[in-house]
């Protein structure tokens, strides 16, 4: 099983934001992030799970999905996400990335578990870390889908 810890950050909300992902295989570890100059904390937490999730190298994995993020769990868990597609995310927001989540999330047998932020689980802890460094540096992208309008 692969086993992706994931965080996202934002500094304003909206403001600079990053993502950060633990990927852990057997013996192999794997690092991720990156910053946006203008976006949300919610985007940061779902970017972070699609990266992680269109990093894997085979499909049909099977994921455990470490996250703090209730808004991510539970859009997955609870079914609201599929309703959103139905309904076109009317009145939803961050269209772009939920349809990019569900891509990736069909090719692959996901799990999540939902642990609780700052409470000292050390690759929760590393994803915050990166996930605010990412936020605070200076090597932004532009969060297109939030600049242009997208996420609404």
């Amino acid at each position: 099983m692969i086993v992706i810890y994931t965080d996202g950050s934002s500094r304003g909300n909206p403001g600079p934001g990053g993502y950060g992902a633990v990927m852990k295989y057997k013996e192999h570890r794997k690092e991720l992030s990156q910053g946006y100059r203008k976006t949300t904390n919610n985007r940061m937490e779902l970017l972070a799970v699609i990266i992680g999730l269109e990093s894997l190298k085979v499909e049909q994995a099977k994921v455990k999905v470490y996250s703090d993020s209730k808004y991510v769990i539970d859009s997955v868990e609870k079914g609201w996400l599929w309703n959103w597609i139905k309904k076109d995310f009317k009145g939803k927001k961050n269209k772009d990335l939920w349809l990019r989540f569900a891509e990736v999330y069909k090719k692959h047998r996901v799990t999540f578990q939902w642990v609780k932020g700052h409470a000292g689980i050390e690759e929760n802890e590393r994803c915050d870390q990166l996930a605010v460094e990412a936020a605070d540096g200076g090597n932004h992208l532009i969060d297109e889908g939030f600049e242009s309008g997208l996420y609404s």
